[in-house]
């Protein structure tokens, strides 16, 4: 029997995440995000605070992402951390999918996981996700938009260096869904729906 698997990939102020965490009470299911970074952190025996670091984040091509001891050690010397943390998590989040129902927030889960996962995108348009930013992190609307702006380009090339497609190309998603137009309430009610119908 398969299990019932969502993966949401946002943009970063569309409440993606909000809504990930509100969707797995409702469901009374797991729902993933930065505690893949501890797992993967225990395994690969490397800092939790410098996997941070590189978390959805592509590798530069001119150096190293941390001046860390660790990106020394001759298992990862060859390879960026993000790239080690990249791998690390493949692994981790295919071995989930098949364990239990869950729900993944970004790091390219629909990707990896394929038709195996209900594939959802949480967008919103930009003055949108300003506002929302600038109050989450209690910044000038100002701030917030080169903050926005840089969300958006690290989360896009982390994705495309990755998986190969377009991170805005819809067709790539099963559920693609504008977060200003709803509530959150209502939202999770259409993902929740989505959730039961899939066969389990």
């Amino acid at each position: 029997m398969s299990k019932r698997v969502i993966s949401i990939n946002r943009m970063y102020g569309s409440n993606g995440r909000k809504i990930g965490k509100a969707l797995s009470e409702e469901l009374g299911i797991h729902c993933y995000d930065k505690d893949l970074i501890q797992i993967a952190s225990k395994e690969q025996g490397l800092p939790y605070e410098e996997l941070l670091k590189v978390d959805e984040k592509r590798a530069s091509q001119w150096r190293y992402p941390l001046e860390e001891p660790a990106q020394m050690e001759n298992q990862y010397h060859f390879y960026p951390m993000n790239d080690v943390l990249f791998q690390a998590q493949t692994e981790i989040i295919k071995f989930i999918a098949k364990r239990e129902e869950c729900i993944f927030i970004g790091r390219c889960a629909g990707q990896i996981l394929g038709d195996s996962c209900l594939k959802v995108f949480i967008h919103a348009p930009f003055e949108y996700r300003v506002k929302v930013a600038s109050e989450r992190m209690e910044i000038p609307e100002r701030d917030a938009r080169g903050y926005v702006k840089k969300a958006d380009k690290e989360r896009r090339s982390f994705y495309e260096y990755f998986t190969d497609e377009k991170w805005m190309d819809m067709s790539a998603y099963d559920l693609c869904i504008d977060s200003s137009r709803f509530t959150e309430a209502q939202i999770v009610k259409m993902l929740k729906a989505a959730y039961e119908s899939l066969d389990a």
